[in-house]
């Protein structure tokens, strides 16, 4: 159970980088949803390491 959801996090922050990355290669990237999605991968973060 405790792998699953580890590898789910793990997928989780991934995919949250990727969509960061693709918001700020944009002509006019949306800061707001880049400081949401970045604090978003944060939380995945801490979570990871507990």
């Amino acid at each position: 159970m405790q792998n699953a959801h580890f590898v789910a996090l793990n997928a989780k922050h991934s995919t949250l980088d990727q969509r960061i990355t693709a918001e700020a290669q944009r002509p006019l990237p949306d800061q707001m949803l880049i400081a949401d999605l970045k604090k978003q991968k944060l939380r995945v973060k801490e979570e990871l390491s507990r």
